[in-house]
């Protein structure tokens, strides 16, 4: 089972790999035809098909916008930057520049910049972080302002933050994944991440809180479920170990803590705050932030009222457990 699973959050994390190259080989090849419509048409397809599969390489990110400056397609120059953003966590410093260059003369470099600043691949960024307590310091405080509601977001910034626990940083790395597991709760391998860290400390409620995050999200993974046979195993084989699951009370002051987290960076990258309709109670108050980008709150919400017994607030938990 365990193999299994590594294998799988090795294929959600590079979903398509080997379809990404295909397609990034195929636009380099309509490409190197000329400069003809046919061939551009056929380039740009394949360039955006080759991100799709796999928003880890940068050169697909290059391919689409050297095709995008051919066309001299501002906007489309625009689109796939502000795409690449969503990516990086819509840094707004970032974000601000596209407002003030040429994007069609200077849309490469700001790609370049991008990358120099953020690099996708993990090792490359880590080589430039390690053993550079400054460097780290600053990603720290970047990231916890960042917003990485955007699956491919909190994909890349999960391995960024799992290079920081490998190195002896594990207090770093509770407190970063908490950040990305606020805003996107369903990167169930976080979670499985968090749970076996706070089991290793012998932190046995919060090692059984994150388990159960991740099964709520992925049932197949039973890793709430595996990890209280182990405790059993633990007390059969010492007795003077005790543990129970945590009490209801518990479980609500972990998620409540898990819900302010929530919107705490990503408001500061909204411009223009949504004014809350009056509301009638509860369960259209989660209907409201299910509807306006807002089903990370909502889900953690909505567990809270579970927790306690509620069955409606059960549905909406699979309810958006389906939408995310």
């Amino acid at each position: 089972m365990k193999n299994k699973i590594n294998e799988l959050n090795t294929r959600l994390q590079h979903p398509r790999r080997s379809l990404g190259n295909r397609h990034k080989s195929q636009a380099l090849k309509f490409l190197n035809l000329g400069k003809q419509e046919p061939n551009i048409t056929w380039a740009e397809q394949n360039a955006k098909q080759a991100i799709l599969y796999d928003f880890t390489n940068p050169d697909n990110w290059r391919i689409l916008i050297q095709i995008k400056v051919i066309n001299k397609d501002a906007l489309g120059i625009r689109l796939v930057l502000e795409d690449l953003f969503t990516v990086l966590g819509r840094d707004s410093e970032l974000l601000n520049q596209l407002e003030i260059v040429d994007l069609v003369n200077n849309g490469q470099e700001l790609l370049e910049a991008a990358f120099k600043i953020d690099p996708l691949d993990s090792e490359i960024w880590w080589n430039i972080v390690k053993d550079n307590d400054v460097e780290i310091d600053k990603f720290s405080s970047r990231l916890k302002r960042l917003d990485t509601r955007d699956s491919r977001a909190n994909i890349l910034f999960s391995k960024r933050i799992k290079k920081l626990w490998e190195s002896g940083y594990e207090e770093l790395f509770i407190e970063l994944s908490k950040y990305l597991l606020a805003q996107n709760p369903g990167n169930y391998e976080v979670w499985i991440q968090i749970g076996k860290l706070h089991e290793r400390r012998c932190e046995y409620d919060l090692a059984w809180h994150s388990y159960d995050q991740a099964q709520i999200y992925f049932p197949k993974c039973n890793s709430r479920d595996d990890f209280k046979l182990r405790m059993q195993r633990k007390m059969d084989e010492k007795s003077d170990i005790s543990w129970k699951k945590p009490r209801v009370e518990d479980r609500v002051l972990f998620l409540k803590k898990m819900e302010e987290l929530t919107y705490d960076n990503a408001d500061k990258n909204t411009k223009y705050k949504k004014s809350e309709p009056i509301i009638i109670d509860i369960y259209s108050k989660l209907e409201i932030m299910i509807n306006s980008d807002e089903k990370s709150k909502a889900f953690f919400i909505a567990r809270q009222m579970a927790a306690e017994g509620d069955k409606r607030a059960e549905l909406i938990v699979k309810e958006i457990i389906k939408e995310m």
